[in-house]
Parts: structure tokens; sequence; C-alpha cells
């Protein structure tokens, strides 16, 4: 990292305008809500992630999210979140435009992504949150990988079939813990994901579980929307053994914009750019750069004071040059670190 007064005369919008930047978790409205291609109030009848407010900020790529929230683990249950993680994931691929100078393009490859950065074109790279989604069918996750899906988040609120949750939902019927971490299942679906070049989100799932994630996986894992326990001490976010776990297998920690991870008790106007990347800083000083990112969990629960929507992103580069981050830094946090683990995946599979 440079000295603070080294960045004096760097100038934070037109890196930022030069940047690849790529939020790594975005979801979407659903089963209806505003189009993506038209500037929306960010209100519950809006979205803070739509074309407009992407192109305004300078975000050129995002992770758009199938997020299944957690039922029951019975036949229906898994019926019903699978066919919603189908449907979500042909949203998602809709996302398409090539009209008027305007080009978005679904890229689920780290060479499609940026040929389609060099072409000028905003990038959509589906996700699937919560393996809920696939019940107890492995052969799900290559139906998945075969709509474009680059990573699984292994659980969200409440055990599933795969692993622990660090937040076990009371109403669903969990106690504390279901399998001590991950299942045989979860084990396996590990190795699936390897294989199929999918990247293994802990994002939601219990130490123990994205600790055992992390020793299992051929490829590095990371948590896709996380942020960092010592500042902030709640069971979503990832502690300092599980941080030292992700650097030690390659992987990394996306920063999230959610105020009550970012800040202990946050809300969205208390919340502010400079207590964000007081996590980037933390993980930096702790891991080291390569082992962390930037991500919003917009339409999600993201936004605060500063970064209340993709057309505010910029904001996050001025305050990292503020700090003594030079370009090539910036641009590893914006979306290069995210993009190593993405090739790294794309070697390991099928190997």
């Amino acid at each position: 990292m440079m000295d603070s007064e080294m960045n004096l005369g760097m100038d934070p919008v037109a890196l930022h305008a030069s940047l690849l930047a790529l939020d790594t978790h975005i979801d979407i409205p659903w089963p209806a809500g505003p189009d993506f291609f038209t500037d929306s109030p960010r209100d519950q009848t809006g979205r803070r992630v739509d074309l407009p407010k992407m192109r305004a900020g300078g975000m050129k790529a995002g992770c758009f999210i199938a997020y299944v929230p957690q039922g029951p683990r019975t036949p229906e249950g898994w019926e019903a979140a699978r066919s919603r993680a189908h449907a979500m994931l042909d949203a998602i691929n809709g996302m398409t435009r090539d009209a008027d100078g305007v080009e978005t393009r679904v890229a689920s490859t780290v060479d499609a992504i940026e040929a389609a950065h060099r072409d000028g074109a905003t990038i959509i790279i589906p996700a699937v949150e919560n393996g809920h989604a696939m019940g107890e069918d492995l052969g799900l996750l290559a139906a998945f990988r075969a709509k474009g899906a680059r990573y699984l988040t292994l659980t969200h609120n409440g055990h599933n079939a795969l692993a622990d949750s660090s937040n076990p939902r009371k109403d669903l019927g969990d106690a504390e813990t279901l399998h001590g971490g991950l299942s045989e299942l979860g084990r396996a679906a590990v190795l699936e994901l390897n294989r199929l070049g999918m990247l293994v989100d802990i994002s939601h799932v219990s130490a123990q579980g994205g600790l055992q994630a992390a020793m299992l996986s051929r490829t590095p894992v990371l948590a896709t929307h996380s942020c960092v326990r010592a500042l902030c001490d709640v069971p979503r976010n990832v502690d300092d053994l599980m941080l030292d776990a992700l650097r030690d297998c390659g992987g990394m920690v996306n920063i999230t914009a959610v105020p009550s991870f970012v800040r202990p008790g946050g809300r969205a106007d208390g919340v502010t750019v400079s207590d964000y990347v007081d996590h980037i800083d933390y993980v930096v000083k702790r891991c080291g750069l390569a082992h962390v990112g930037i991500s919003s969990d917009f339409d999600g629960g993201g936004g605060f004071s500063g970064w209340r929507d993709a057309s505010e992103s910029g904001h996050l580069t001025a305050e990292l040059v503020r700090r003594g981050y030079d370009a090539a830094e910036i641009g590893a946090l914006w979306g290069g670190n995210f993009l190593r683990l993405l090739r790294r995946a794309e070697e390991v599979a099928d190997a």
C-alpha cells in the first residue's frame, strides 16, 4: 500500500472509470420487480442495482443471485427450491440487451468477462445462494452451472441438507447444529463444485462448516458477502480463525454493505464508507491484500450512507485512494482478486 501523501495526485474519478469494478453479490427482485434496464427509485418499490445505476456508478460487472430462502428439508421443500432457483437463473440470463450503444452480456468464464469488459459491455455473472436449491440431488449442481452459475453459497439462514448455518432457524426446528459443520452430502457437494469449476461460498455457513470446506476444497473458498467479526461481532461475520483459513487456502472475503454487519447495531444512515473500508484494512493487515474484495448485497439488505446504491460505487474508490491504496491494489479489491479465484476454479475443473 502506498503512503496516502503519495496518492495526492491520483484522480479517484478517472481511476474508478478505468476499473473492471465487480460486485460479487447482488440480489434481484423476485418474483416481480422493476425492470433492470430502467432507473428506479431505491426504496421498497424500486431497486438499488439496475443498468442505469451501474453505468452511473462505474460498476462494470456484478454477480446476480438466484436466492432460495431456507424451507422444509422435505421432498416438497426441495422441489420448490429447485424450481425457484431454475426460474431465477433463467431471469438472470434474460438480463441482456444490445441496443442504442448499450450492451449487457452474461459471462461465466474469466475470458468471457474480460472480453465483455474490453467491448464496453456491462457484465452479468449468475450465481446461486443456498444449497437448499439442490436438495439432496448433486446432479442439480451441473444444471446450475449449465445456466452460468459460478458459485454456490452453501447455506442461508437455517440448516440445510449440506451444512449447518451460522444462523439456525428455530421456526424450522433447528437446533444449534445439525451436522457438526458439513454433512456427508455437503462434502460431496464441495468436491462436485470443484469438478464443475464453481466456487464454494461459505457466507452464512457455521464457523465449523466454513473451516471444513476450506480444508476439503481443491480450489480456494470464499465468503462472497461477509464482514469481519473482530470489528462487528455477529454470527454472520468471519472470525480471525476463518480469515486465516481463507488466506491459507488462497481464498478471500468480500466485504458486504449490510449495515448491521459493518457496525454493531448499524443502521443505513449511521454507517459510512469509512466504516466499510475499515473492514478491508483489517483483512489486508491480517491476511494480505490478495484475500479481500468488495460486495454490496444490494437489494438483499445492503446499503448505507455514501454507498446507497450502485450509482455511488465510486465513493469506495475515493476512500481507498485517500487511505493510500494504489491503482493496482484498488483494481484487485474491486474484482481482480475474485477473477483470480474464478480462473483457478476453471483450471481445477475436471482435473
